[in-house]
């Protein structure tokens, strides 16, 4: 997936939104809480050198009541130490899942809506596992953010502080050049940005490849989980035909992609850590070697000399954050990348569905007809699939689609308004409910009322109705399972979860009714029966149907061939 040339531009724009969404009084509080606590954090930095320094000479002193000063001193910097860190960290986690709440609701609310989660499927582009995308990256995201956010600030804040005090110490350090001396002014200050830029500059050398593998890992790790996802949706299908082994393989393949990754990034990792154990160590011992020449002469106290240590490692560490963040830098890219592919195809597919001259037109008429005006159905790339579908269905027909059944389906779901590739209009009926039966009903993992009931609320249909009808579509049995939880899709046979259907459609009691193979799990008769029982129980009701049934010519009063 290529990154974005504006990538900033991008992240910071979705950024704004979530800073002026609702709650932005609360949400810019605590990042003004955060900020004066990660100063706060900085000062408690440089009061613990400030210590150290006395510490150092204390003991270079020979002092004991120097030494028990700064002992009562050490324990207002612990408790205070202790109670700020508690602060932050609660105000930084309550930041992270807020920003992350809000990303989660705004790119689920751009997909899960009016079937852009379907077209997405049927559209090329960089939006793959927008289930992980939502769930992982957008998590990523937002903590990432935040953690690196506040490292930054507390970068630039050390940077602040401690080149300060880095330069009050350091003194003068005068050059011998020949025949005349150079005064240098801070000394430690320049050899501190030296010795940075230098590591910055191999840093970034040395952490360039993790981007692209640590990106490529996040891809290979989604499609490893959905291939699992989707095998585990079809477990009985798997199971029916024994294609176990071929499952087993596709697992191997996908995780052979994820291993061969990982390797990738496990070799940017060693060059990333061997780099920075070796930068720590000399980062550590670099300063004293520097600053010793100035003790040893006596132009520094010890403590002087450990305070000038440390400041020195304080400041080069806060010009180092981005050698330092290099791999959480990367990894919260890529989410941000695959966040940003998803939002991007999402706003392409609103901008081709705002063209309505080159897309079906699906309007609701004045009359109580369904009417299709000069209809052609396309494939997403143009290919015609039908053409020019002229008719007019009236309220109480029975109307058999037949033909292509693939186009079939294609019809019902232009007429749904999530299909709207093609040409033509589509009048809808002004009254009456429009009600459309795929193969295999969704059943969500719940009781098994609320099931019965998706997607509406439980409360609109009462007991009586819902239990006459289950009656009615042959699942009397389950009628004492109404209140109990599973996965429905896995615990009832193909034809109790048509027949569950079929509950749905009765207790909804709509005027159109959509079939599409709805039935087909069922024998002939049972399958007669289920159509039947529609026209017996709504009267006036209007039929398409998509169905394989032998015998049906003579329900149906009119034909539809594709």
């Amino acid at each position: 997936m290529p990154p974005s040339s504006n990538f900033f531009l991008e992240f910071l724009g979705l950024t704004r939104q979530f800073w002026n969404s609702k709650e932005k009084v609360k949400i810019r509080g605590a990042a003004l809480l955060f900020a004066i606590l990660t100063m706060l954090q900085m000062g408690m930095a440089i009061l613990i050198t400030q210590w150290n320094a006395g510490l150092f000479d204390a003991l270079e002193q020979h002092s004991m009541q120097g030494v028990i000063q700064q002992s009562g001193l050490l324990v207002l910097l612990f408790c205070s130490g202790m109670l700020l860190t508690g602060l932050h960290l609660t105000v930084k986690r309550h930041l992270q899942i807020n920003w992350r709440e809000w990303l989660t609701k705004h790119v689920a609310s751009l997909w899960m809506r009016d079937g852009r989660h379907y077209l997405l499927d049927h559209l090329s582009g960089a939006h793959d596992n927008p289930d992980g995308r939502i769930a992982e990256d957008c998590r990523i995201a937002t903590e990432s953010a935040v953690v690196l956010g506040h490292s930054l600030f507390y970068s630039i804040l050390l940077l602040i502080g401690f080149t300060r005090v880095l330069w009050s110490h350091s003194g003068v350090v005068t050059l011998h050049l020949g025949t005349f001396s150079v005064p240098v002014h801070g000394h430690m200050v320049w050899v501190a940005l030296f010795y940075a830029a230098l590591a910055s500059w191999l840093g970034w050398r040395v952490s360039r490849p993790l981007i692209g593998a640590t990106n490529n890992r996040q891809t290979a790790e989604a499609n490893f989980r959905a291939s699992l996802l989707e095998a585990q949706e079809n477990s009985q299908t798997i199971a029916l035909i024994h294609a176990e082994s071929c499952e087993r393989h596709q697992f191997r393949e996908h995780f052979n992609n994820i291993r061969s990754i990982w390797n990738a990034q496990t070799r940017a990792w060693r060059h990333i850590l061997m780099f920075g154990t070796g930068y720590s160590v000399l980062s550590m011992a670099f300063p004293i070697l520097i600053s010793s020449p100035r003790y040893i002469l006596g132009a520094i106290s010890l403590g002087v000399l450990m305070q000038s240590a440390q400041a020195f490692q304080h400041m080069v560490s806060a010009l180092s954050w981005p050698v330092n963040s290099a791999g959480a830098i990367a990894e919260w890219r890529a989410s941000v990348e695959r966040v940003l592919s998803l939002l991007r195809t999402l706003e392409n597919l609103d901008k081709q569905l705002d063209q309505p001259s080159q897309l079906i037109q699906v309007q609701k008429g004045d009359g109580e007809a369904l009417i299709f005006r000069n209809l052609s159905l396309m494939k997403h790339d143009g290919t015609v699939l039908t053409n020019n579908i002229s008719m007019e269905i009236n309220l109480g027909e029975h109307v058999l689609i037949s033909g292509n059944i693939f186009t079939g389906a294609k019809l019902f779901r232009a007429i749904a308004g999530i299909r709207p590739w093609g040409s033509g209009t589509i009048e809808l009926p002004s009254h009456g409910r429009l009600f459309f039966m795929p193969p295999r009903p969704h059943l969500p993992v719940d009781t098994l009322r609320n099931t019965i009931c998706y997607p509406v609320s439980r409360r609109v249909f009462s007991q009586g109705r819902i239990e006459d009808a289950m009656s009615l579509a042959g699942l009397a049995h389950l009628i004492a399972h109404l209140e109990q939880k599973t996965n429905w899709k896995n615990t009832l046979a193909l034809g109790e979860q048509q027949r569950l259907g079929m509950v749905r459609l009765l207790i909804n009691h709509p005027q159109w009714v959509f079939l599409d193979q709805a039935f087909d799990s069922m024998d002939n008769k049972d399958e007669a029966q289920m159509f039947n029982l529609i026209c017996a129980q709504i009267p006036q009701v209007t039929i398409l149907a998509i169905t394989h049934m032998p015998d049906s010519g003579g329900f149906f009063t009119r034909r539809l061939t594709l």
